[in-house]
């Protein structure tokens, strides 16, 4: 009941004085605004980040091939890096050194349970879809089958491409709905079966589409141009890619897409050592493997620390406010002398009387604590909704900010209510000090001044 008791007391005390108690909750209604805004909008970022990166395959292993550091006469490894770095010593792989349809059927069958495919792709080029004097920037992309196992787009109109067309070389093409609004007037219908004409530097393609795929825009490779100029894939079968740039030996590149719960990354290493037992007696290059999963751990790790080291320093405004409630706790006290005296002359003990101020100081901060967390959130979901990301408050940060509060009401309250225990005397009207108060003493209007010696 006691705490109940001082609870109440301490609303109403708090009620009596508004304008000073709200300027009190103001450096933690500040404070905690401050931190709440920054840790939404840092985790708003984060989750936007690793989505997009989990949307586009970030578990998936990447296998490229890679050129191998040449070794000079002392093996000094600074000079090799120096030395594979060079222009000059580049080299171009030529079809010897392909990873080879022969090696992925081998990496297959080895590792079948810990993967779904591999996704394969040759790109012919980068140029202009044209129709009259209309045109569409364009990337023309040969895939396989196992291409958008784990990013499919969403098919507007038509269908994507079947199995046995991608193992062949017909000329067939699945595009964007921003060609389509910029060839045929933003009907994906109209542009089934509609002959597509493209250039690619000084070669001419043409491509019967089947498809409409709805494009979406990687927020990693961000577009400052105009909406008519972005540039989207058009994907043509792996086959008819290969047969337009003369490549039908192997790749350069390819993604193998792993097995729902495999560790991206240690199946990564696996991978690399697998393939690079074909490349034992290759002078020049070798296979290196990698997972985007590791670098997005590391990426979110980051974005952490300094979403929280900001946060630190706008906590240093409710180191503030901290100040401020202690501060007015302190004047409270001198003007409740007499209530004070009253109290110990009445018997109450000293617990009861710090329990009162550390919990009028409790409450302040908790309701300065609860405005601020209000007006962190919508702060947070504005600024991450301006950004373009989905506003994400953690639930983590809210209780971590309320508590907090909490701590800052009974750091700062408690010296104010040890004040609140010193010695507590009368003082006279001609100035002198009387005997000290008990719950004896026997106070008359104004004649007597209770007063901490």
């Amino acid at each position: 009941m006691l705490i109940i008791e001082n609870i109440m007391l301490a609303l109403n005390g708090l009620r009596s004085n508004k304008m000073r108690t709200f300027l009190t909750m103001l450096g933690i209604i500040i404070g905690i605004c401050a931190v709440i805004t920054i840790m939404t909008l840092g985790q708003s970022v984060t989750n936007k980040f690793t989505d997009s990166m989990q949307s586009i395959g970030a578990s998936n292993v990447t296998v490229m091939i890679q050129q191998k550091a040449d070794e000079d006469e002392d093996g000094d490894a600074a000079a090799q890096g120096m030395m594979f770095m060079a222009a000059e010593n580049q080299k171009v792989p030529t079809e010897k050194d392909y990873i080879t349809d022969d090696m992925l059927s081998s990496l297959r069958e080895n590792y079948d349970s810990e993967m779904l495919g591999i996704a394969l792709s040759e790109t012919v080029g980068t140029g202009k879809a044209e129709k009259g004097k209309l045109y569409a920037n364009v990337t023309v992309m040969g895939i396989n089958g196992d291409y958008f196992l784990s990013n499919a787009p969403a098919v507007l109109s038509g269908r994507m491409l079947t199995a046995d067309e991608l193992g062949g070389d017909r000329r067939i093409a699945v595009v964007s709905d921003k060609l389509v609004n910029n060839l045929f007037g933003g009907k994906n219908g109209n542009a089934i079966g509609e002959t597509l004409e493209v250039t690619v530097g000084d070669s001419f393609y043409e491509y019967t589409i089947v498809g409409v795929y709805q494009y979406e825009q990687n927020v990693y490779m961000m577009n400052f141009g105009s909406e008519k100029d972005i540039n989207t894939n058009v994907y043509i079968p792996i086959g008819t890619a290969q047969a337009a740039t003369h490549s039908t030996a192997g790749y350069t590149m390819a993604t193998v897409i792993s097995a729902p719960g495999v560790d991206s990354t240690t199946f990564a290493s696996r991978v690399e050592r697998y393939l690079n037992a074909y490349y034992r007696t290759n002078r020049d290059f070798k296979v290196s493997a990698f997972s985007m999963e590791s670098m997005v751990s590391q990426f979110a790790s980051v974005l952490g620390t300094i979403q929280t080291a900001i946060s630190v320093i706008a906590g240093i405004s409710l180191l503030v406010g901290g100040i401020g409630v202690m501060n007015i706790m302190l004047v409270s006290i001198t003007e409740r002398t007499r209530e004070i005296g009253t109290c110990k002359a009445l018997g109450a003990t000293n617990t009861s009387i710090r329990l009162q101020f550390i919990i009028e100081a409790v409450i302040i901060c908790l309701i300065g604590g609860a405005i601020g967390v209000a007006l962190g959130i919508a702060a947070g979901s504005i600024a991450s909704n301006a950004l373009g990301f989905p506003a994400k408050a953690s639930i983590e940060s809210i209780l971590i900010a309320l508590g907090f509060s909490m701590t800052i009401g009974v750091f700062f309250g408690y010296y104010p209510a040890n004040k609140a225990l010193d010695g507590w005397y009368i003082k006279n009207a001609d100035g002198s000090f009387g005997e000290a108060v008990t719950k004896d003493t026997v106070f008359s209007g104004d004649e007597v001044t209770l007063i901490a010696k």
